[in-house]
């Protein structure tokens, strides 16, 4: 399937639904999700991966209970901008969440270089969080993060588009 782009996600998305953020990683998923006029991003949860079946079935659930419309996931583009092995995985990801799972709505990547560690630096400086916390936040904070920064794109271009 073809890459939409972001710009072009809020004229797919139903009105009055949300977007979900997820920032998928080896062991875990960190899900994130935004208000209905796509401002503002909000952590959910971390999803600890298991079987693709069980994994996908709980995204369906948290898509059906928080009004979800479109997705954007993090996308990990190394730092020259190629894409390595961990982007293939994440596009993979995306297609099976079509293709086997069955969503139908609008998925997007977005570029999520450094998000990670920009959070990993605000746990541990701003927020002063222990090893152990920053461990059981970091992955929904980051898949906050990945879509706050998508959210922010789409304001912008909309902004200037008039």
């Amino acid at each position: 399937m073809q890459d939409i782009d972001i710009y072009d996600l809020p004229d797919l998305v139903d009105r009055n639904k949300r977007l979900l953020g997820l920032d998928p990683g080896t062991k875990t998923i960190g899900v994130a999700v935004s208000d209905r006029d796509f401002k503002v991003a909000s952590p959910v949860k971390t999803i600890k991966r298991t079987k693709f079946k069980s994994d996908a079935q709980e995204l369906k659930e948290i898509c059906a209970d928080k009004n979800i419309g479109g997705i954007v996931i993090g996308l990990p583009v190394n730092m020259d901008g190629s894409e390595g092995p961990r982007c293939q995985s994440v596009r993979t990801l995306a297609d099976n969440l079509r293709t086997i799972a069955g969503f139908e709505i609008p998925i997007v990547f977005w570029d999520e270089r450094m998000s990670t560690s920009a959070v990993e630096r605000f746990l541990i400086g701003e927020a002063d969080m222990t090893r152990k916390r920053r461990a059981e936040v970091v992955d929904k904070a980051a898949a906050a993060y990945i879509l706050q920064g998508a959210l922010d794109a789409i304001q912008r271009q909309s902004n200037t588009a008039y």
